[in-house]
């Protein structure tokens, strides 16, 4: 006697369709890796819709022989706070970006921070993307 039935079921597995979902999945993967920075630091940047010019914050810059600037007017270190404040006073949202060259002590840096803490402005630390 034959138990075998007449509908034979093959073992294979067709993986055609399985490929092309591994695919798609790597190509989603590199692409999003691609967006996301591992060494970025998190500020809040300001925002230029419907604000006026006024608003955009100043820069302050400290160079390598320890010289600091507010934009490009040169000012001691001495009067550096109150040229700050007589900058910001008339911003609605008070902010600065700070730009200090890679050579300058923590220190320096930290001062400048100090100021902007004191006075409750916010402070972005300008750094060369990667």
């Amino acid at each position: 006697m034959n138990f075998r039935g007449k509908n034979k079921v093959t073992p294979e597995f067709n993986l055609s369709s399985m490929t092309d979902v591994v695919f798609l999945l790597l190509i989603f993967f590199m692409l999003a890796s691609t967006l996301i920075s591992t060494n970025v630091i998190d500020v809040v940047l300001p925002t230029a819709a419907g604000k006026a010019q006024s608003d955009t914050p100043i820069t302050v810059t400290i160079k390598k022989d320890f010289t600091y600037y507010i934009e490009d007017k040169r000012v001691g270190l001495s009067v550096l706070e109150f040229e700050i404040i007589n900058q910001l006073k008339k911003k609605s949202t008070p902010s600065f970006i700070l730009r200090a060259e890679k050579s300058i002590p923590i220190e320096k840096v930290v001062h400048i921070m100090d100021i902007a803490n004191r006075n409750n402005f916010k402070v972005t630390l300008a750094v060369k993307p990667n």
